[in-house]
């Protein structure tokens, strides 16, 4: 189903898009790729929206900065003093969290409206051309995030990308997942597939070091309560894969609902809200955002994210949806 949802200042239109299926309903927004709404049902088959969002438009626009439920791109995450080497060209962003680039830029992807079509009875296709220097990124980028909810009510967000020149990319999904269906996610328990993470300095710039998460509080190995104070990325086991493979279970005792993360990205953020404000509060939510790893261009030794003319990026990630 589609329909309007508001207008921008500019009087460009913004639709919904809802997609059904298996006991799970989506809602996804043209503007920015938004996952405004993803209601499964408990352990008792009631049914609750397990994302943070905002009922109108209006909210995402007075509320820009949690990215809730964006679609986050050219890079997702962080790059250091907004400064990127390519091919012996230094890259200039814009640094929009002084001194870096956070998430593209000021006007990421995140904040644009996308064209959508359906693809299939259960899916929607969301596309546009990113131009040669939009927020300082080279090369003229056709990108694409489809999102699909399968035969089991998972949703797979599988994402493509190519350029007509050397350049970097970086894309993910932010939603901040409550699976109480409302209140904080502070009791919600965590198990990652990940033996190392990138500790990071002031600036949560990522040192380059891979470190061992044993005997850390970075050690989700075996699920526990997540806690607060998390905005870190973790090296999933087993690096950039051909299939998505599970990585994460996010697990909420209270209501029973269980998040499964598969992936076939190298890291995933984890974000526990921490700074959110007014009308949520800190600790509302918990981003597991797949990714490749912040400041991949400014390290070497990271899986890269250069995309090259004649090559494709491609990545998917899915959300599966269970109770115990």
């Amino acid at each position: 189903m589609n329909e309007l949802f508001g207008t921008l200042p500019d009087g460009t239109p913004v639709h919904r898009w809802t997609l059904e299926r298996a006991g799970v309903r989506v809602r996804i927004l043209s503007y920015g790729g938004i996952v405004q709404s993803l209601e499964v049902p408990d352990r008792d088959g009631r049914a609750g929206d397990v994302v943070l969002g905002f009922a109108d438009l209006d909210g995402y626009l007075t509320h820009p900065e949690p990215y809730l439920g964006a679609l986050i791109g050219r890079y997702a995450n962080r790059i250091a003093g907004g400064r990127f080497p390519l091919d012996g060209v230094t890259y200039a962003l814009e640094q929009n969290t002084p001194p870096n680039s956070l998430h593209g830029g000021g006007r990421g992807f995140d904040k644009r409206v996308w064209e959508v079509t359906r693809a299939g009875e259960y899916g929607v296709r969301l596309s546009r051309v990113s131009a040669h220097g939009e927020e300082g990124f080279p090369g003229r980028l056709e990108v694409s995030a489809t999102f699909t909810l399968d035969e089991s009510g998972a949703l797979r967000i599988a994402y493509e990308a190519v350029t007509d020149a050397p350049t970097v990319v970086n894309l993910t999904n932010h939603s901040y997942f409550s699976l109480g269906g409302s209140g904080s996610a502070g009791g919600h328990e965590l198990r990652l597939a990940a033996s190392r993470y990138t500790p990071v300095d002031a600036d949560l710039i990522p040192t380059g070091e891979l470190a061992d998460v044993t005997g850390t509080r970075f050690d989700f190995r075996q699920a526990r309560k997540v806690g607060a104070g998390y905005d870190h990325n973790f090296v999933l086991d087993g690096g950039v894969t051909e299939t998505a493979r599970e990585v994460a279970e996010l697990h909420d005792p209270a209501s029973g609902r269980v998040l499964t993360v598969a992936t076939t990205e190298p890291g995933l953020q984890l974000y526990t809200a921490d700074h959110l404000s007014a009308p949520f509060a800190p600790g509302d939510g918990i981003a597991l955002e797949t990714q490749h790893f912040p400041d991949s261009p400014n390290h070497p030794d990271f899986p890269s994210t250069v995309l090259r003319p004649g090559g494709a990026f491609r990545s998917e990630t899915v959300y599966g949806f269970t109770t115990r």
